[in-house]
């Protein structure tokens, strides 16, 4: 199957209920699908997630009644969980520094960075809850790649938002001092036609000020 352009894409990108449980993902394409996500943009670089990738089937069953019995976590191929980080991105922890030090600055220029971002982060950062409502929003440019990466080689997908977080983060065993749960993503193929895309017309959503 050709690959779609961007465009095309997000023609074919819709929220898919029901996967053919008989279709699965190539490792081959997964991988590409989770590289957007990982290769996605964040606030200071921080990268403040991570993913867990599911495909054993109990596993998923197990994880369906915690999400509002919605059939795709278990129909999918490949059930992908969306944790937004919480440690990580505490001055403290030391991994925001190794996060500045990739760029390779001299000590100086690196101690003015740190400083900037938990001067501009003071209020963000005084709670785990502050923390998890900025990282879990950060998550969002991580999964909408990943659908849209998924879209273009024709892979279907559905994000979830709709399930008990604390079941969900005690099932999977999620130490909630450093990860919480943001969102699910199915990935699969659809097993039904596409329903009719709608959206607000462009003229309606976009204003353009000069």
């Amino acid at each position: 199957m050709k690959t779609k352009t961007f465009k095309e894409a997000m023609d074919f990108r819709h929220a898919c209920k029901i996967f053919d449980e008989n279709k699965k993902i190539s490792d081959e394409d997964m991988k590409s699908i989770l590289e957007a996500g990982v290769k996605s943009p964040s606030s200071f670089g921080m990268e403040a997630w991570k993913f867990l990738v599911i495909t054993n089937e109990d596993l998923k069953a197990k994880l369906r009644p915690a999400c509002w019995d919605q059939v795709q976590i278990t129909s999918c191929s490949h059930l992908v969980v969306v944790l937004a980080g919480i440690e990580s991105v505490k001055p403290e922890s030391g991994i925001p520094e190794k996060r500045f030090a990739r760029r390779d600055m001299p000590q100086e220029k690196l101690d003015f960075y740190l400083k900037l971002y938990a001067d501009h982060l003071t209020d963000t950062l005084s709670s785990d809850d502050n923390i998890y409502a900025w990282t879990a929003k950060q998550t969002a440019f991580a999964g909408a790649n990943m659908m849209s990466a998924a879209a273009v080689i024709s892979v279907d997908s559905c994000p979830i938002e709709g399930f008990d977080k604390n079941q969900v983060e005690e099932i999977l065993n999620i130490d909630k001092s450093k990860y919480r749960l943001s969102m699910l993503i199915p990935f699969g193929y659809r097993i039904n036609e596409q329903s009719t895309q709608l959206r607000l017309p462009f003229e309606e959503v976009v204003e353009f000020i000069n």
